[in-house]
């Protein structure tokens, strides 16, 4: 059977996909088992499936996807399958005619996990079989109707040697298990809950765990089991108490309880991505699970917290309801970012994650959406799903979320929550089903919200404002307009919620009672009938006039607290002045932050004008004392402080030039950090000194925030590369007691070339060569470094015997790393774009996915002068027009190319 079905195999061309053509499938699955017999050269599966067609008058053909597999056999209740009712391409099985009526399937399919280097489907890693299925994956195990409206119940038995893989895992409970001939054993699970192919989940290995129990609100005593490696198991300890924390937060906030008796966490270190929510089987990358204060950073501790809540939090947004198509990603990814958000905000500081999370978003979503693959946060087509796993879906995915939020107010979004799970538990469901639980369970008029998921580009709103001493008004003008993105040359008008507070003369928040919506009185006390400080206007006109009424004197506003819209926010008429005022007394802290980031930018973008002109660099005194009142106040939370003290980064000038200078932005930034280490030295070394500490390492928020200011003032004064500073983070780096404050100081020694920046990288790597998370951060360290001709170190870096380039930790790490600097990748000889088109051209022949998250890093080249573009065109043109190129690159290169 299988020789004949290799003859019929044919070749299938890449199709876009667009939103418009979905249809519900014409057979359902109801029931399906899996069977695994794994082996070193080959593994069979095989699967049965419950079949019901949806139509009792037709039996149209039944079309299962399947990538990279040898079939071995079908058949139809038993019956063997004749040639001539079977279709066998590269990318699909069909069956002509099936049965019109209920039928059972048989599919045996033959693959090669040990093979398989894209990483998707079943692979082996670290010697173990494991999974990775969303979002077309399962389709490279077994043939199957591969989509996630398609929902069944799955039972797997798995079938190994039992002392090479003694550990046999998937999704839902433990329902048999046992020996079985020439030394291999078998474990039966069953999923009692209906779910898509892409929550299956398999892990087969030599794996040790830590237990722990939960027990739920109602009283169900749920096993915790976080498997790994056995010498890894000590790093899994911080991994289980945010597990715990994330279970406990998630029945308090939204009243959600884990629904089965075993949740599994298994560590993997290959995996494309940084973890999956597979039903009851979650499978995570090794560097979001393992942690020590040897070898992991305050920012790893942060990251597991957060995505281990991510992924737990999917179990209801995601597992229970699902995405009816891919095109509803942003349905469960966007609302679960927000959920870990939100989770992470009550585990530390709210307002210094709120400025992090809005920093990602602006550094790489706002790019995005300024960029040839702008996409609404419900993309219309795709060739490659994959491709849309972005931060336009996730991170401006979870900005709406948070709109419902800051519209309806947390007892309104909760009544949503409510109501969505009470409608659409165990379906597939989409975007319009989640808008109208939020807005049927508030009875709120919402119309113009839905564009949020349509319309893709960043909002521009600006706001100019004007006092009437004489009848005690205050005005707010506002104007949005959404620039063109491909595809969408016209916008309509967005339901925008600005936050707006209004501080006195003394800096204290005025009472806001009432507000005129053009002639409209609107009234803005909260539920008891008292004044708010903060009020949540609905800008919905390209063109709308606000005006707060009883205003004793001349406010100065607080716009778009915490963030309350995903926009660029423009205020033309604020001043310098203003902006100090902000930084000193907003009772936002979030706007505090803004205000000196604005401050920032603008001098920044003045001194590039400067530099550009031949001009002499100063640094305005003004911004100097403002940072310095934020560095010495003692009642602000030392993470803000680090956060208030650091400039924009260069990437994000490049989106706010007309024509972006990589050497002139670098040129500046440094300038500008080394003028701030000089001015305020003295109040830099007293935070080195304070925030030193002998306590044993602690992962929580008031010694993150003190270590945080400390390796912060350290980089500054490193920056001076005077001997007395290097010295200072020389000896910070041979006394640090964790890898927090040992790696920040590196980081301090590694900005500048010379004998101590090499001896120390050496060091390093000496030290911890055999922790290969730790190696990672080394590399990255120099590949994001912005010493002159960095492409260089890097191209050598691929030689390494540290790297891998079928790992995507360490391609993330060294590759990823090079593409974060800006004037090195940006080079104008263009070296770092020939570069990258070197790797990302041999490495789509190993892991095209990997390789197409690389190939956004060209995405901007038409922001950067003709040179430069010229170049970048080149290196994109050439990757374009490789024979054999994956979907993955070719749809992120060709939409590259496109004017």
């Amino acid at each position: 059977m299988s020789t004949a079905m290799d003859e019929i195999v044919t070749k299938d061309t890449p199709k876009e996909i667009f939103l418009k053509d979905y249809k519900p499938t014409d057979y359902a699955f109801e029931r399906v088992e899996l069977k695994f017999v794994l082996d070193e050269d080959r593994t069979i599966v095989k699967s049965i499936i419950n079949v019901v067609p949806r139509s009792e008058t037709s039996n149209p053909p039944l079309v299962l996807d399947g990538r990279d597999l040898k079939l071995l056999s079908v058949k139809i209740n038993g019956e063997v399958v004749k040639s001539n009712n079977l279709s066998l391409t590269s990318r699909h099985l069909t069956l002509s005619t099936p049965p019109s009526s209920p039928f059972t399937l048989e599919v045996d399919t033959e693959l090669h996990p040990e093979k398989n280097l894209s990483l998707e489907g079943l692979y082996k890693s670290g010697g173990n079989f494991c999974t990775q299925c969303e979002a077309e994956g399962f389709r490279k195990i077994t043939f199957f109707q591969d989509r996630p409206d398609v929902m069944a119940i799955f039972t797997t038995t798995i079938e190994a040697d039992k002392t090479k893989y003694p550990v046999l895992l998937s999704n839902g409970n433990l329902i048999d298990h046992g020996d079985l001939e020439d030394g291999k054993h078998f474990a039966v699970w069953e999923d009692p809950f209906k779910k898509p192919s892409y929550l299956f989940a398999l892990v087969a290995g030599q794996l040790e765990s830590r237990e722990d129990t939960f027990t739920t609100c109602s009283g169900r005593l749920v096993h915790l089991r976080i498997w790994t490696p056995a010498q890894d198991i000590p790093k899994t300890a911080h991994a289980m108490r945010s597990l715990k924390s994330a279970m406990k937060w998630d029945e308090d906030v939204f009243g959600l309880e884990y629904d089965l008796d075993l949740f599994n966490i298994v560590a993997v270190p290959d995996f494309n991505m940084g973890a999956m929510e597979n039903k009851s089987l979650n499978i995570f990358n090794s560097k979001l699970v393992l942690a020590s204060p040897e070898t992991a950073t305050d920012a790893d501790y942060s990251s597991i917290l957060g995505v281990i809540g991510h992924e737990y939090f999917h179990n209801w947004t995601g597992n229970r309801v699902t995405c009816r198509n891919w095109f509803q990603l942003s349905l469960k990814e966007g609302l679960t970012v927000f959920r870990d958000q939100e989770f992470s905000s009550d585990m530390g500081s709210r307002p210094v994650k709120r400025i992090s999370d809005v920093l990602r978003l602006r550094l790489s979503q706002f790019a995005e959406d300024a960029g040839p693959m702008a996409h609404p946060v419900r993309p219309h087509s795709y060739i490659k799903m994959d491709n849309f796993y972005t931060v336009t879906v996730y991170e401006k995915g979870a900005e709406v979320v948070r709109m419902y939020q800051t519209l309806l107010g947390k007892q309104g979004f909760r009544k949503g929550m409510d109501l969505y799970f009470e409608r659409h538990d165990g379906q597939a469901v989409a975007c319009e089903d989640f808008f109208a639980a939020m807005r049927d369970a508030n009875e709120a008029d919402m119309s113009s919200f839905l564009l949020w998921y349509s319309q893709a580009g960043t909002p521009l709103l600006t706001v100019t404002t004007a006092y009437n001493p004489d009848t005690r008004c205050f005005t707010l003008k506002c104007r949005q307009e959404i620039p063109p993105t491909p595809g969408q040359p016209l916008k309509e008008p967005m339901l925008i919620p600005l936050a707006v507070g209004l501080l006195n003369s003394k800096g204290h928040d005025m009472p806001l009672s009432d507000v005129l919506d053009g002639e409209l009185p609107l009234s803005l006390t909260d539920a008891s009938g008292q004044a708010v400080t903060t009020a949540i206007l609905r800008v919905e006109k390209a063109e709308q006039e606000f005006t707060f009424v009883n205003i004793p004197e001349k406010p100065v506003a607080s716009l778009l607290r915490n963030f309350s819209a995903p926009v660029r926010l423009l205020q033309p008429d604020i001043t310098d002045d203003d902006l100090l005022f902000l930084l000193a007394h907003d009772s936002d802290e979030f706007n505090r932050w803004e205000a000196a980031q604005i401050m920032g930018r603008k001098l920044m973008l003045n001194l590039i004008e400067q530099l550009q002109q031949g001009g002499k660099l100063s640094v305005d005194s003004a911004y100097i004392e403002g940072l310095r009142s934020i560095l010495c106040d003692p009642l602000l939370d030392k993470e803000f402080v680090t956060k208030a003290i650091t400039l924009p980064a260069e990437s994000e000038l490049v989106d706010l030039m007309t024509v972006a200078d990589p050497d002139a932005i670098h040129t500046v930034r440094r300038f500008l950090i080394r003028a701030i280490a000089s001015s305020l030295r003295k109040e830099l070394e007293y935070a080195v000194e304070e925030n030193r500490s002998l306590e044993p390492y602690d992962p929580n928020h008031s010694s993150m925030a003190r270590r945080a200011l400390k390796n912060t003032a350290l980089a500054y004064l490193a920056s001076l590369d005077q001997p007395e500073a290097t010295e200072l983070a020389l000896q910070e780096y041979r006394t640090a007691t964790n890898m927090t404050e040992q790696f920040a100081a590196l980081v301090a020694i590694a900005q500048n070339p010379g004998e101590a920046r090499t001896s120390a990288l050496s060091d390093f790597y000496e030290q911890w060569k055999h922790e290969f998370l730790v190696v990672n951060k080394w590399l990255a360290l120099q590949a994001v470094s912005d010493i002159p001709n960095n492409v260089e170190n890097v191209r050598q870096l691929l030689d390494h015997p540290a790297f891998d380039i079928r790992n995507p930790n360490k391609v993330y790490a060294l590759i990823g790393g090079f593409c974060g600097s800006v004037v090195n990748l940006h080079a104008k000889d263009g070296s770092g774009y020939k570069f990258l088109a070197d790797v990302v051209l041999k490495l789509d022949k190993l892991n095209p996915q990997v390789a197409s998250r690389l190939v956004t890093a060209f995405s901007r080249w038409r922001r950067f002068d003709d040179g430069r573009q010229a170049l970048a065109k080149e290196q994109l043109e050439r990757i374009a027009k490789v024979e054999g190129l994956s979907d993955n690159v070719y749809e992120i290169a060709s939409k590259s190319l496109v004017s």
